[in-house]
């Protein structure tokens, strides 16, 4: 199977009452989830966030750390997926599709709702209330010549 690691941004409006959530078009229906998307190759986990959530919305964001890591085995597509979900601030920009090929809506979410979409497995209910992070750590290592 080949390995796809996905990053996402869970982002909060000011009240932190609500999750942005974006409603992505299936092939045979539409779908909820974070903003986020395939990492690319040669891109850092953390740039690909930033880089999928302003293709996605519009919105300059800043991550700040690690809020979940998830795995999926897509036996259709022979993938085994990776999530990588970090938690972000918005810092700039609008509201926008830019690829409405891709994404249909862009919205606030009740937290409680954007769980179920999120895929918090049971007993886990309430994990976007406590927004804890771990921190994420880029180690670039120098080459020896």
């Amino acid at each position: 199977m080949k390995r796809v690691d996905v990053a996402y941004v869970l982002l909060f409006d000011e009240l932190e009452q609500n999750v942005l959530m974006v409603k992505n078009k299936g092939t045979e229906s539409s779908y909820y989830t974070l903003p986020g998307g395939a990492v690319e190759k040669g891109e850092t986990l953390m740039e690909a966030s930033v880089r999928e959530v302003k293709e996605e919305t519009g919105l300059d964001v800043q991550v700040d750390g690690i809020f979940s890591i998830g795995e999926a085995f897509f036996k259709d597509r022979g993938h085994h997926a990776v999530f990588f979900t970090f938690i972000g601030k918005i810092i700039g920009g609008e509201i926008n599709i830019s690829f409405p090929e891709e994404i249909e809506e862009v919205t606030w979410m009740d937290v409680k709702q954007a769980e179920d979409y999120i895929h918090i497995a049971s007993g886990f209910e309430g994990l976007l209330q406590e927004r804890n992070t771990v921190p994420y750590i880029l180690r670039e290592l120098e080459k020896k010549e």
